[in-house]
């Protein structure tokens, strides 16, 4: 059944494949078309009955536009790139169609399989988190059948993953980094992956996963069908396609509330806020009328903990995730924020990737984003599903000039920040703020049970970051760089290979490179650097001559 036109939802689809389009059933794929979602259901397009009666039982009846466009074409195995934003239904877009076609134990034609218990299909995800996130819904697709899903990413032990390789699954699910060093050491086994998913194919080329990327698709078979999903189509992403994928269609899902790139149900307000008065100003509006669950979103991971730690001195239920916790304590954090124990979640750019929460209603920039689309990939978590949202951006005086290029970028119309302090009175009147709100929230509203609520793992964690220091304020091991560091150090190494090589050691020496990239160091941090140098001239009273005149002069023997 080919969906038709409707006013309500809409998608842009254009394909290199006639073969495919004509194939697949679907109108001038040349052209803009229109689909009304509402009028058709999974089953509608031939879906297994037992993954249409899943979704049933679980309140997902009609496909969203992304879905809706990309199922007729998937199902015939034609390879796909999928574009649309985050929190549009992309998970479903590809999940259907990957489990449609693998065949479960008990199911008819598992024995025949050539290798019955080696993955027929693989999921590639740029962070922990996604991967979590994409593995459970697929879970929840295919609880009907005896589909077996593996996840596999990095701050877990190796163990658990490498014994649920060997039992036998039918889909795996995980980071790029910890899927290559499975299979170099022989555990993962690919040659009968004949379903590849690139899921936020951007996200993987920023984090610079290109290379493990290309290693993972060199060991799937030759033929296999590969779909491609990404919220942008940077031109290495476009590059990527062109080498991997054949003639594949390209389903672009619009929506019509859209503005341009940014969403026309989120309110956007700027303010000019100085740098020791952000939490206070942060404090108050988390008191704003209405406000439900809010992420604040930090460049750092130093900063992330410092705000999270600070909110939680002023009575707010908040927990934070970034690169330097473990695994353990981000899971902990994820779920006390979908399960209402905490209503703030402080995070870092690359950690939040994945973040799939309904209802919530504010977004905090409290550090001005680096560009444009992490803009929008942040503010991109509220306003969902036709709800109504709020984004709120802190720019510092240095940031003034970053924020103009994105406010051009994106035709915002707000070049000049604001000047507001927590004393503002349009602070109050912009986000229906009460009269009178202080910075710390009183006694009688704290009624979140908090992270406690939640149970803290223990994951038999790899590398220094562990759940129980992670949460620590004192688990960063001083200052931090920004940007890069946050990436490599924090989740590049998702992939345990730094751990494999020596642990550690080599971690040590990637936090100092941050500290030093940065400016940051302490004055313990340079000190050792001069320190053996003038102690080795004191005790051989040679190679130093002239530190050690400098030295007399200064005590008043020395010669001239």
């Amino acid at each position: 059944m080919v969906p038709r036109a409707d006013e309500h939802t809409k998608a842009q689809v254009t394909t290199t494949d006639t073969a495919a389009a004509t194939s697949a059933a679907q109108p001038d794929l040349s052209t803009p078309s229109a689909i009304q979602a509402q009028d058709v259901s999974f089953a509608d397009f031939g879906v297994r009955p037992e993954i249409v009666e899943a979704l049933a039982e679980s309140g997902i009846t009609h496909p969203f536009p992304i879905q809706a466009m990309t199922l007729p074409v998937a199902l015939q195995g034609h390879d796909i790139i999928g574009q649309a934003k985050t929190g549009t239904g992309k998970t479903l877009g590809f999940g259907v169609p990957l489990l449609h076609r693998v065949v479960a134990p008990g199911e008819p034609g598992y024995d025949d399989l050539p290798a019955p218990g080696k993955p027929q299909a693989i999921v590639v995800t740029p962070t922990r988190e996604l991967a979590v996130q994409v593995a459970n819904d697929l879970a929840t697709a295919s609880k009907k059948r005896s589909v077996r899903i593996v996840q596999i990413y990095g701050g877990r032990a190796y163990e658990p993953q490498i014994d649920a390789l060997k039992a036998g699954c039918e889909v795996v699910v995980g980071t790029p980094g910890r899927m290559v060093d499975l299979l170099n050491q022989g555990h993962l086994n690919l040659t009968r992956a004949a379903t590849v998913v690139l899921d936020e194919a951007d996200e993987m080329l920023d984090l610079g996963f290109l290379p493990d990327v290309e290693k993972i698709l060199s060991r799937t078979p030759a033929v296999r069908h590969t779909m491609l999903f990404s919220a942008t189509m940077p031109g290495p992403v476009v590059s990527m396609a062109r080498r991997y994928m054949s003639q594949p269609t390209h389903i672009r899902a619009a929506d019509p509330d859209d503005q341009g790139a940014t969403v026309k149900n989120t309110r956007q307000v700027v303010y000019r806020a100085h740098a020791l008065d952000k939490i206070e100003v942060l404090a108050r509006i988390l008191q704003a009328d209405g406000r439900g669950r809010t992420i604040v979103f930090a460049r750092t991971k130093r900063t992330a903990a410092k705000v999270s730690d600070e909110l939680r001195d002023r009575g707010f239920a908040a927990g934070a995730i970034h690169g330097d916790l473990g695994q353990g304590a981000r899971e902990q954090a994820l779920r006390a924020f979908r399960h209402g124990h905490i209503d703030v979640l402080v995070a870092t750019d690359v950690a939040a990737r994945g973040i799939d929460v309904e209802d919530v209603t504010h977004v905090v920039n409290y550090q001005c984003p680096e560009d444009e689309r992490t803009y929008l990939h942040r503010i991109g978590r509220t306003g969902r599903a036709g709800n109504k949202g709020t984004a709120v951006t802190f720019v510092d005086w240095d940031d003034v000039p970053r924020w103009q290029l994105i406010d051009r970028t994106l035709d915002l119309g707000h070049p000049e920040p604001v000047e507001t302090y927590s004393t503002s009175p349009h602070l109050y009147t912009d986000l229906g703020i009460p009269e009178g709100t202080k910075g710390r929230l009183p006694k009688e509203k704290q009624q979140l049970a908090g992270l406690d609520a939640e149970e803290l793992e223990d994951l038999g964690e790899t590398g220094k970051r562990s759940g129980k220091t992670g949460g620590a304020p004192g688990a960063s091991r001083g200052p931090r760089g920004e940007g890069r560091g946050e990436r490599r150090d924090g989740e590049r190494r998702d992939g345990g290979r730094s751990r494999s090589r020596g642990g550690r050691g080599r971690a040590g020496s990637r936090d100092g490179a941050a500290a030093h990239a940065d400016g940051s160091a302490s004055a313990e941090g340079s000190a050792p650097g001069e320190r053996p140098a003038s102690g080795k001239g004191a005790a051989s009273g040679e190679g130093q001559p002239r530190r050690r005149r400098r030295r007399r002069t200064r005590s008043g023997g020395g010669e001239g």
